[in-house]
C-alpha cells in the first residue's frame, strides 16, 4: 500500500488548497478513503471521509462548508478541496485507508494558512 499526498503549500487566510492523494497497491475502488490532519501539539484528527464510490461524505465540524472531499477511481486518487482556510487549519493533512482493521498512512503534506 502506497499513499502519497501533494498539493501542499503556504496560503493566505482566506485562499484555497487542492490536496491529491495518489493511492496503489490496493484496490483503491473498494475503501473508503480519509484526509486526516495533525496541527503542532495536538493529536491527529479526522478531517473528512468518503465512502468507496464518493456518494456519501463526512466532515469535521470545523471544516463543514469550507472543506470537500472527492474521489476519481479510474486514477486512484482521492482529493481534499480546502476553501475559506484559516489559520487554524495549519497542520499537516494525511491520506488514510484502513484495510482489514489496518491504518495506513501517507508522509503527509503541509498547509500552512498565515499573512
Amino acid at each position: 500500500v502506497q499513499l502519497v499526498e501533494s498539493g501542499g503549500g503556504l496560503v493566505q487566510p482566506g485562499g484555497s488548497l487542492r490536496l491529491s492523494c495518489s493511492a496503489s497497491g490496493f484496490a483503491f475502488s473498494s475503501y473508503y478513503m480519509s484526509w486526516y490532519r495533525q496541527a503542532p501539539g495536538k493529536e491527529r484528527e479526522l478531517v473528512a471521509r468518503i465512502t468507496r464510490g464518493g456518494a456519501i461524505t463526512n466532515y469535521a465540524d470545523s471544516v463543514k462548508g469550507r472543506f470537500t472531499i472527492s474521489r476519481d477511481n479510474a486514477k486512484n486518487t482521492v482529493y481534499l478541496q480546502m476553501n475559506s482556510l484559516k489559520p487554524e487549519d495549519t497542520a499537516v493533512y494525511y491520506c488514510n485507508v484502513q484495510i482489514s482493521g489496518m491504518d495506513y498512512w501517507g508522509k503527509g503534506a503541509q498547509v500552512t494558512v498565515s499573512s
